[in-house]
């Protein structure tokens, strides 16, 4: 028999942070559509983020992009979200928006270059202490377009060798966290395309550095439930960035495209001891809001993943083992 208190109370302690820049312009290289009130600051963004969690009551923390969200004072920042119920949470670095990155950021054959995208994660630290944050998620665009443009076997070196620089001014009781994308911008081959490339990195710095799964930045078809089980079993599924999508990583509302995949999901995420306030496994939302509202956009995005959860921690784990066992198809399905 199903016990809904304790799935009502599993319920209640979910937290999904939401990305300041969702409420943000944003669209596609053809068009960015502005809206009104659209926020100016990184204090607007936090006060719409309010208004989700206000009305979710799922959302107490908002990740921050730098320099997107770069203010003078993170302590005054910081007090500023907690005056508006919510808290800062993972901090989020950009080495894809400056001309000296045109060939790579870490990755670049150009020391000087490197060096420059290693300064600017070391900037991103010392906001993490000023900010009381755990995660540092890493998101590179580092890449070619054309075969032989670079050396690929020499990249994934130099971004070894960039990332344990930086994993070795994290603090403590900090993580490194870094996401992966099969391909855009680069479209010839991408420095991080895929789990095992993250994984294989994140391995070689130490326990507390680990992998974000964006949910769309997979090729069509993937089984993504299949990876989350893996890197569960391997103990380095650090956070997920959620959305969903038709064709690449369209960054839609989480749910929308493919309900079920995001059983799926959290299916395997629960069974793999990923879901609670102590997995280690952080949720949020990677969503760019470009023709529907932002702040309902956020708003319907939270209880998708809050309504697939429960489903999920409704499901008969012994049924279905007893029907796999007996090899029962239809059963189990």
């Amino acid at each position: 028999m199903t016990d809904f208190s304790g799935i009502t109370s599993a319920l209640a302690q979910q937290a999904i942070e939401l990305p300041s820049w969702a409420f943000g312009n944003s669209g596609t290289r053809f068009k960015v559509f502005g809206t009104p009130g659209t926020p100016r600051t990184p204090q607007e963004k936090i006060a719409d983020a309010a208004q989700v969690n206000k009305y979710t009551a799922l959302s107490p923390t908002v990740a921050l992009h730098i320099p997107w969200d770069k203010v003078d004072d993170y302590a005054a920042l910081g007090a500023f979200a907690t005056d508006h119920g919510v808290a800062l949470g993972t901090i989020n670095s950009n080495t894809f928006q400056d001309d000296n990155y045109k060939l790579g950021s870490l990755t670049h054959v150009d020391s000087a270059v490197r060096q420059k995208a290693i300064d600017h994660h070391f900037e991103c630290i010392d906001i993490m202490h000023a900010t009381g944050s755990r995660d540092l998620k890493i998101w590179l665009a580092d890449g070619t377009n054309y075969p032989g443009q670079g050396d690929i076997r020499g990249r994934q070196d130099r971004l070894a060798e960039s990332l344990a620089t930086i994993y070795a001014r994290i603090g403590e009781s900090q993580r490194l966290v870094l996401e992966y994308k099969f391909f855009e911008p680069a479209f010839y081959h991408t420095d991080v395309p895929d789990w095992g490339t993250s994984y294989a990195q994140v391995s070689a710095l130490g326990e507390r550095a680990l992998v974000c799964l964006d949910t769309g930045h997979h090729a069509p078809g993937t089984n993504i439930e299949f990876i989350v089980a893996q890197l569960l079993r391997l103990g380095k599924l650090g956070s997920f960035d959620f959305n969903s999508r038709f064709y690449a990583d369209d960054d839609l509302i989480v749910g929308a495209a493919d309900p079920f995949q995001l059983f799926r999901i959290l299916y395997e995420v629960i069974r793999g001891g990923g879901f609670g306030p102590d997995s280690g496994v952080a949720f949020m939302l990677d969503q760019c809001h470009n023709v529907e509202d932002k702040i309902p956009g956020q708003i319907r995005s939270v209880p998708n993943v809050q309504e697939k959860t429960a489903r999920a921690l409704l499901a008969d784990g012994a049924a279905l083992k007893a029907a796999q066992d007996a090899g029962d198809v239809l059963g189990a399905n």
